[in-house]
């Protein structure tokens, strides 16, 4: 069949921050050959493109059919002239080939050798002497299949396969206490820490005191003392046939692995008896493939039901596993032509036999999707109504599949993806649903659109409105009421918990997922099964001590953090206070009330602002940077050195420069260093613009500036207190000086005096200088994904974790209600490592003999059937009769409607007002005409007059 090739995208910044600077200059020349275009081989192709390979040539001789839909092939063109849709669009049939695609039809010279084979939907025969040929000649092979809700993948990079980063973390490092001399000589610890180092890791040394000779060695091998060391092998697929190395996904299903080994093996078998697939629920076909099975376990114990489950589902192809086994696939891919991450040793087998029906699974039928499920699944899945909320890399591929499997395609059916955001460059990397002529359009416009072009029947509607308690105008009841559930897509914790909440008050199941570089999660949120997202939550990030940060930093992430500090200190925060001051009359009062010691510091930095350091033209700025340099990366060192000299013990009698606190230099200003004079260009330039004043990038200019800049000689001062922890700094005098307060107030000008003065606020967090660090600084990628705090997004994860939901989603159109029948997941494509667990059941609550969850309620309503509103007495009276309950206090949000302890006029007062009067009153806002009903939180007595735990009330009005 004729090949065609294709080129990846220019900005892989996402892939780059993941892999690193070597590994993409190794994807960027690798050529990879993918052969078999059913929908796994299509997403294997698009992940490879978003993931930056230099070329990937696809294969496959067969004519496409209407059956290929799901797999986004266009039926009439062969499939090798199929580039997946979102990345190019090469069949002339489906769209204008982009410029500078470079087509290459078969046997062309100039198609690439390949570095890596990936083969999909391939007989067993052509796997193995294909893999042979790519053994013998040093190629690396990937076989990846899928078969309903079965997948396999196969990896064979050679014996010879190098790993140069294991698992993508920063790098370890360890302060050594001490290293004893021999063969091989022993390295311990700084106080017994645990380092995280390996046996196979390779180490460096630096600052080594009496054995220097470490220090200009190379990389070193080492072996952890109780630890095995590491190895990989990498076996050909004949000899890997005979003797499997299976890694285990689901360790509630580590029994099978071995027995679908068995199970491929049989079906290969079946499928060269007779050229064709086991029919759809075939009991006679089902049977030969497990006598075939028995022949290849030869007396090996197998699960019978298993291997039929694989023959009755072998006619299937469904998008989730295509999209989390060719996510996988892709992975070992780049792992093969990056060397970065572990490469999976040697077999996974995978199953996700819970999407099927719980009971009746006998009434299942034919053709693809239906094949596996029935017809009755495919028509609820048309009738979904699902709220799909981001646009990005997540949502584009949950549009993707929603649109592969049918869901809203029925003429009840519907999806609303919303997202507020326009697309961006950097988005086209594994955001596959965008072009390049979309950038600066709408994401859920252009979303939605793509989506459609892959589904006619999808009924999708976009939206812009960030989904918060500021659009339940817009996403309000009747919204909320009409979905059946919701997909998350979001890129931040506060956003997800506020989903989560919506999701618990209106009952409706949540898909959230999300993902890390090569780390990803799913979790699937069931009503009245399980928690909610927001039940269990990661413990907040752990900061940086602020003396470590301003004296003792001894990694890179406290000297960037310095660095934004030090950014925010200079220009956003003293332009905010000057505004302030000269804008609000009583900015001094309220400043002068605040507690401790930042009073001082405020207006310390409000006179520097207008009175010291205020320039009146250019070469001010350029002065005042230079001379903060000098205090910075000289005079402060310099006082540190002299509170602290080198040598100085502690009371203990070791050495105050010790362990993580490393001894600093000063520097000296040199205007010929380039470092140096970036830095004054930089901070020169950023404060000029703070002042309104034209600055200059003239590096000649400046230079000259600075021969007549005049910096005062350091002298130490006087009873400087340097906090050696944040425990000591918290204990320090927080007693303010009213005589340097009083100072400063009088040498403030006033506002008055200044008039159309303002500053302006940098508004972007990147500041042009560099700070001496005591390591070895990132690369540039690498300082901006710490200092930013960006998280990479790469296509095969996102791919991976989108199709493990969607497969959730089955489960939940079907309406399980086994909890053990949904899965969480958790992996890490770099190990590799993919695990399952059950969702955790929903905690259960009692009050008398009632057991209650976060899902249940009091369902009360506010109207009475002589029309008239409920009163507080009323609610009351209705919780004491009802529910044997005494209200002893009741919320509206942050409202108090009524406690036990309110006075008794206010009492008296409100016992006889309708709820909404009251909840009008106390909260001064009125109640939009959106609002149905309103949410109440008791606290209660029983009749023992014990406080005890009660759920929320809904509380309808309408």
């Amino acid at each position: 069949g004729s090949q065609w090739i294709f080129g990846a995208p220019n900005d892989l910044l996402g892939s780059q921050y993941v892999l690193g600077h070597e590994a993409m200059k190794r994807m960027q020349t690798s050529n990879v050959l993918v052969s078999g275009l059913r929908g796994l081989g299509v997403e294997v192709a698009k992940n490879l493109v978003l993931g930056g390979v230099k070329s990937v040539t696809l294969h496959d001789p067969e004519p496409a059919s209407w059956s290929d839909l799901a797999s986004q092939v266009c039926p009439g063109a062969p499939r090798c002239a199929q580039v997946p849709a979102g990345v190019s669009q090469v069949c002339p049939r489906c769209a204008q080939v982009p410029p500078g695609v470079p087509q290459v039809p078969a046997g062309d010279a100039a198609a690439p050798p390949p570095q890596v084979v990936v083969l999909t939907n391939s007989p067993l025969e052509e796997q193995l002497w294909v893999g042979d040929f790519c053994h013998s000649h040093g190629i690396k092979l990937v076989v990846a299949d899928t078969r309903g809700l079965f997948g396999q993948l196969f990896c064979d990079f050679g014996e010879d396969m190098v790993v140069s980063d294991a698992n993508g973390e920063q790098p370890l490092s360890a302060m050594v206490s001490m290293v004893t001399k021999g063969c091989p000589g022993e390295v311990t610890c700084l106080d017994e820490a645990r380092h995280g180092f390996e046996s196979g890791d390779f180490v460096t040394f630096t600052e080594v005191e009496g054995m220097e000779e470490l220090n200009r060695c190379g990389p070193v091998e080492i072996r952890v003392l109780g630890a095995p060391a590491r190895g990989a092998r990498g076996k050909r697929l004949r000899d890997a046939l005979a003797e499997p190395e299976l890694l285990v996904t689901d360790f509630g299903k580590a029994e099978r692995p071995p027995v679908l080994h068995r199970a491929w093996q049989g079906l290969h078998r079946f499928l060269r008896q007779h050229g064709r697939a086991p029919r759809p629920r075939h009991q006679g076909d089902a049977a030969e493939v497990l006598a075939l099975t028995k022949e290849v376990a030869a007396g090996a114990e197998l699960d019978e039901e298993l291997v039929r489950e694989l023959a009755f589902q072998a006619t299937g192809d469904l998008a989730p596993v295509n999209a989390f086994i060719g996510g996988l696939a892709a992975q070992e891919v780049m792992k093969a032509v990056s060397g970065k991450f572990t490469p999976i040793t040697q077999w996974l087998y995978f199953d996700a036999l819970e999407c099927l029906p719980e009971e009746n699974r006998d009434t299942l039928r034919y053709d693809g999707q239906i094949a596996v499920f029935g017809a009755e699944l495919q028509a609820k899945l048309g009738a979904q109504k699902y709220f799909v909320v981001g646009a990005g890399a997540i949502g584009c591929e949950l549009l993707k599949n929603f649109a592969m499997v049918g869901l809203g395609c029925g003429p009840e059916g519907s999806v609303t993806v919303t997202d507020m955001d326009t697309i961006e460059k950097s988005n086209l990397n594994r955001q596959f649903l965008f072009r390049p002529w979309d950038v600066t359009k709408l994401k859920s416009e252009r979303a939605a659109a793509a989506a459609r072009e892959m589904n006619p029947a999808l009924r999708v509607c976009s939206r812009t409105d960030r989904v918060g308690p500021d659009t339940e105008r817009v996403y309000d009841d009747d919204f909320f009421e009409g979905l059946d559930g919701v997909a998350n897509a979001l890129d931040n914790v506060d956003a997800r918990l506020y989903m989560d909440r919506r999701c618990v008050y209106y009952r409706k199941p949540l898909l959230e997922s999300g993902t890390l570089g090569t780390k990803g999660n799913v979790q699937v949120v069931i009503p009245f099964l399980s928690e909610s997202y927001s039940s269990s939550q990661d413990p907040p990030e752990k900061a940086i001590p602020i003396c470590t940060l301003k004296n003792f930093p001894n990694a890179i992430e406290h000297t960037l953090q310095w660095a934004r500090d030090e950014f925010e200190g200079l220009f956003k925060q003293p332009a905010e206070n000057v505004n302030q001051y000269l804008m609000d009359p009583k900015f001094l009062e309220r400043t002068l009330r605040l507690a401790g010691t930042q009073p001082l510091e405020v207006l310390e930095a409000v006179q520097r602002s207008l009175v010291s350091d205020r320039p009146r033209a250019w070469p001010d700025c350029v002065a005042w940077a230079c001379r903060h340099w000098h205090r910075q990366y000289s005079n402060n060192i310099r006082q540190l050195l002299h509170n602290f000299p080198p040598g100085q013990k502690t009371n203990s009698g070791t050495l105050f420069w010790s362990g993580p606190k490393r001894c600093p230099h000063p520097l000296v200003f040199d205007p010929d260093n380039p470092l140096h004079l970036d830095y004054v260009v930089a901070a020169a330039n950023l404060f000029a613009q703070s002042y309104g004043i034209v600055g200059s990038r003239d590096r000649a200019a400046v230079a000259e500036l600075l021969r007549h800049v005049r910096v005062p000689p350091f002298a130490p001062k006087a009873g400087v207190r340097i906090h050696v922890s944040d425990q000591e700094l918290q204990s320090a005098s927080a007693a303010l000086d009213d005589g340097r307060l009083e100072e400063l107030k009088a040498s403030l000008p006033s506002p008055e005096e200044l008039p159309g003065f303002r500053m302006f606020p940098i508004d972007f967090e990147k500041v042009g200088a560099a700070c001496p660090a005591p390591t070895p600084p990132p690369p540039p990628l690498g300082s901006k994904l710490i200092a930013g705090k960006i998280i990479p997004a790469i296509a095969t994860t996102t791919a991976a974790v989108v199709g493990l939901a969607c497969l959730e989603l089955y489960k939940l159109v079907q309406g399980h209600r086994r909890l053990s029948s949904y899965k969480n997941a958790f992996l890490n494509l770099a190990l590799p490592f993919v695990g399952f667990s059950e969702p955790l059941a929903c905690p259960r609550n009692k009050y008398y003999e009632v057991e209650w969850t976060l899902w249940d309620r009091f369902e009360v309503q506010g109207l009475q059937p002589d029309g008239r509103e409920m009163t507080l007495r009323q609610f009351l009276a209705y919780f004491k009769k009802e529910h044997r309950l005494e209200i002893t206090m009741l919320s509206q949000g942050v409202s108090m409607l009524y406690s036990f302890f309110m006075p008794a006029a206010k009492l008296r007062e409100r016992h006889d007002q309708p709820m909404t009067e009251i909840v009008t009153r106390v909260s001064k806002k009125k109640l939009g005409r959106h609002v149905k009903a309103l949410v109440f939180e008791l606290c209660c007595n029983d009749d023992s007059d014990a406080d005890i735990e009660v759920p929320y009330v809904r509380y309808t009005i309408r």
